[in-house]
């Protein structure tokens, strides 16, 4: 009979496999009711995996999180990306740094990650039972009994790693934990708009947006998708009012500086324009770094006659242009799923776990890691960072008990 039940074939359900050693190992079993495993790992980062970040200072490190902050600093004194770095490397799985400190692996492919997993959890004798989802936990004498599609299981120890899975969810409530009511994070957002219809694929290296109504902001990357607004920019702002933008309804106005400049930087250069480039067309002639399409869209907008020239420009018109690259306001009306790495705010409360062993305050020997807890990230591989460090500190933990 096993000894401890992992159950979740995710992240942290193997990276804990991986770390037990061949003792702890043989008396495993990781429980998970897809078909296959690390289903999250294979298609992050568009199939390259996004490992972790180049963030090696715990201190700034919990500032990516919007929710476990102050919890995972402890974590992450005891496990932070440049161990992960070490940890892979140590199993020859090169990683490189990317220039926005993204890390992924050399060969661009998440089956570097995932096969290194699978063999390390195989080479420690971990048994895995595929499509075998768990239906119950109960507290027995000297652990848990554990119903499951394949029977009846005794376990002295059990890690949860089952992601955000409502289902699970209720299991765990039964077991006496609070659990904050999930809502969704990083997701893109809906908008329909003049603006920016039929310009799906352009993008900004940088801008600024707000939601002044929450006091909410955000810098980064911008993307216009056929259904409004994506990139990372926008994904950061999704993850820092993710409850508040789900009491709304998805529905509030966002306020975007396309350029990072202020509307007088804009005014003083159009006007400069109008004496150096008078004779040129403005339609035909774009002074900004975006792209072209762009520029004429906001040019149409504010209803600027196509055959002017930049000496032709009024004040109010110029004083509209650079309103709508420094502070143009958008309605948002809803959110869509940003690729298919679908994260929850929400989960098993944080007062209710010990950061230092990632074990429950309330059920002896049973243990948290990665998404089932209230703990979400921006995104740029923080996520898979907190499902590396807990599985980590818990295999430590369960190799002293044993």
């Amino acid at each position: 009979m096993g000894k401890i039940a992992i159950i979740g074939g995710g992240a942290a359900g193997y990276f804990l496999a991986a770390n037990l050693g061949k003792e702890l190992g043989k008396e495993t079993v990781i429980f998970e009711q897809a078909q296959m495993p690390l289903q999250k790992v294979r298609i992050s980062g568009g199939g390259r995996c996004n490992v972790t970040h180049a963030c090696f200072d715990p201190l700034d490190l919990v500032e990516f999180y919007p929710r476990g902050k102050k919890e995972l600093l402890s974590v992450f004194y005891q496990f932070q990306p440049g161990d992960t770095m070490a940890w892979f490397d140590e199993r020859n799985v090169e990683l490189k740094i990317e220039d926005d400190n993204r890390i992924f692996p050399v060969s661009n492919s998440s089956m570097s990650i995932i096969e290194c997993l699978l063999k390390e959890t195989e080479k420690n004798k971990v048994k895995v039972n595929f499509s075998d989802g768990v239906k119950s936990i109960t507290k027995v004498e000297n652990g848990f009994e554990l119903e499951t599609s394949s029977g009846i299981h005794h376990f002295e120890n059990i890690v949860v790693t089952t992601g955000s899975t409502p289902k699970f969810w209720k299991i765990i409530k039964n077991l006496g934990h609070k659990i904050i009511s999930p809502v969704p994070s990083l997701f893109t957002f809906n908008c329909k708009d003049k603006r920016i219809e039929g310009l799906m694929g352009i993008s900004f290296d940088q801008v600024d947006v707000k939601i002044k109504s929450e006091k909410l902001e955000s810098e980064g990357p911008l993307l216009i998708t056929h259904w409004g607004f994506s990139g990372p920019g926008i994904l950061r702002l999704s993850a820092w009012g993710a409850l508040a933008l789900n009491e709304r309804g998805y529905k509030f106005d966002v306020e975007i500086n396309f350029i990072q400049q202020s509307k007088e930087f804009v005014i003083d250069l159009l006007n400069a324009k109008k004496s150096q480039d008078a004779k040129k067309s403005i339609y035909k002639y774009n002074p900004f770094d975006f792209p072209k399409r762009f520029w004429v869209s906001i040019l149409q907008y504010c209803k600027i006659n196509e055959n002017l020239v930049f000496a032709d420009l009024s004040k109010k018109q110029i004083e509209q242009i650079a309103k709508e690259l420094t502070a143009a306001e958008y309605s948002i009306n809803g959110k869509s799923t940003f690729k298919d790495e679908f994260v929850t705010a929400g989960g098993v409360d944080l007062k209710e776990v010990n950061f230092q062993t990632m074990e429950s305050k309330l059920v002896p020997n049973l243990f948290f890691a990665g998404e089932v807890l209230n703990i979400d990230a921006i995104t740029g591989g923080f996520n898979f960072q907190a499902c590396w460090s807990e599985a980590f500190i818990i295999s430590n933990k369960l190799k002293n008990i044993h």
